[in-house]
């Protein structure tokens, strides 16, 4: 395997990042990662060859071009260039011209990056080429919450349409909401009335096991040239959240219809699609569709090591790509997020201590912890504590004074 092309990674998103700068890195790929994010995980692995600070999110396009040309010309041409959010996915297709001076990624047209980012444009373009996908609404305004609510058959998906038009932290979560007045209350916290960003999607009924997932690379002509299948066993938050804990299962249905998907919007590249399996019609329904490699994709390897950043890299390095076979049981973890998605699993009552522990029969990797490259680990305890002591004060500086305290608080301010 000719591995003396490089990798930059555009931003890190949190164990996405580390697990592709491993992945390839243990291949023996100078990898190469640029972040706004000086603690981000990826940049402690021994596998990550030189690390360049930047914020892609906030910086105007401009510069941001100017910053990776001389990004390019430090680590020479054609590196491979691997986006893994929604926004630098977004800025690669919108700048491929420029970009590709110094650059190798798949060119994928912006227009249906754009598409597949936006869940309201992904769900018209899903049923236009005959895939299901749950009902949804897409509300302009309160009046159609409130014309919407009087028919709705509740419980009921809230969640944004891009979550990176969000206009806070609130509104790019995915919340449940149980009847009318609950979701006036999460639609008054979470919209921005000058710029509709909410859907409201059915909730289909089912455990985690009806939640599952297709990893994979598409080649030059939309042909699937690696691809698993998986079930989600615990998400952070449950029900809502992302994959803290996932197992290996094959899926002929999934593969397939993602297959045809493809192929009818000719997509190339990384994918990370998400499916609900719906009791009631006997359909699997997409739901998510993420144009670029996703933070789980460590889940998805075959018996031969192949996974699709790996696959990426054989493709456009022009080395074949022998995809392997599933293997059946494999799981993996994200470690601290499925310590929390457990705990509220064992306090919803979804979870017992001895379920809990049977969960790990079959788990082969980790986010975080490799006996190779052990600060990765130190770092994201590093973080978790910070998190956890910033949330802690957060909650100490805005709970409400009660009882006597603020009787007596109320007093002094009288007198003085």
């Amino acid at each position: 395997m000719d591995t003396s092309t490089k990798v930059l990674l555009l931003s890190s998103v949190y164990h996405g990042g580390l697990a592709i700068t491993r992945s390839l890195g243990r291949l023996g790929v100078a990898v190469y990662v640029a972040d706004a994010d000086p603690w981000a995980p990826s940049l402690f692995s021994k596998y990550c060859r030189g690390r360049f600070i930047w914020d892609l999110n906030r910086a105007p396009a401009e510069d941001s071009l100017a910053f990776l040309t001389t990004i390019g010309r430090t680590l020479g041409r054609h590196t491979i260039l691997i986006p893994t959010a929604d926004t630098t996915a977004l800025f690669v297709a919108a700048n491929a011209d420029a970009l590709q001076e110094w650059f190798l990624f798949p060119q994928v047209p912006l227009d249906l990056t754009q598409s597949l980012c936006s869940k309201k444009k992904m769900y018209f373009l899903a049923r236009s080429v005959g895939v299901a996908t749950p009902n949804t609404f897409f509300p302009a305004s309160r009046q159609d919450v409130l014309a919407f609510a009087e028919d709705a058959r509740f419980p009921i998906m809230l969640k944004a349409i891009e979550n990176r038009r969000a206009k806070n932290p609130a509104a790019r979560k995915k919340v449940i909401v149980r009847g009318k007045q609950q979701l006036l209350d999460h639609y008054e916290i979470m919209e921005d009335p000058q710029h509709p960003n909410l859907m409201l999607q059915e909730y289909i009924p089912g455990g985690e096991d009806a939640n599952w997932m297709f990893d994979g690379y598409f080649g030059e002509n939309s042909e699937c040239l690696f691809g698993l299948t998986g079930q989600k066993i615990r998400q952070y938050r449950p029900s809502v959240g992302i994959t803290s804990l996932g197992v290996c299962q094959p899926n002929a249905t999934v593969v397939e219809t993602t297959k045809a998907f493809m192929k009818a919007i000719r997509y190339r590249g990384i994918l990370d699609i998400g499916y609900r399996y719906d009791v009631r019609d006997g359909l699997f329904k997409v739901f998510d569709v993420n144009p670029r490699i996703g933070c789980t994709f460590r889940l998805f390897v075959s018996d031969n090591g192949m996974d699709v950043a790996r696959a990426l890299y054989l493709d456009l390095t022009g080395q074949p790509v022998v995809a392997g076979h599933d293997l059946p049981g494999r799981k993996w973890m994200a470690e601290d997020i499925d310590l929390a998605s457990s705990y509220y699993y064992w306090r919803n009552g979804k979870l017992t201590v001895t379920e809990w522990l049977r969960s790990f029969r079959g788990l082969q990797e980790s986010s975080f912890f490799a006996p190779d490259d052990l600060h990765p680990m130190l770092s994201i305890c590093l973080c978790d504590f910070r998190h956890l002591f910033r949330r802690l004060r957060k909650k100490e500086r805005t709970t409400p004074m009660t009882g006597a305290f603020q009787s007596k608080l109320t007093k002094i301010k009288t007198d003085s």
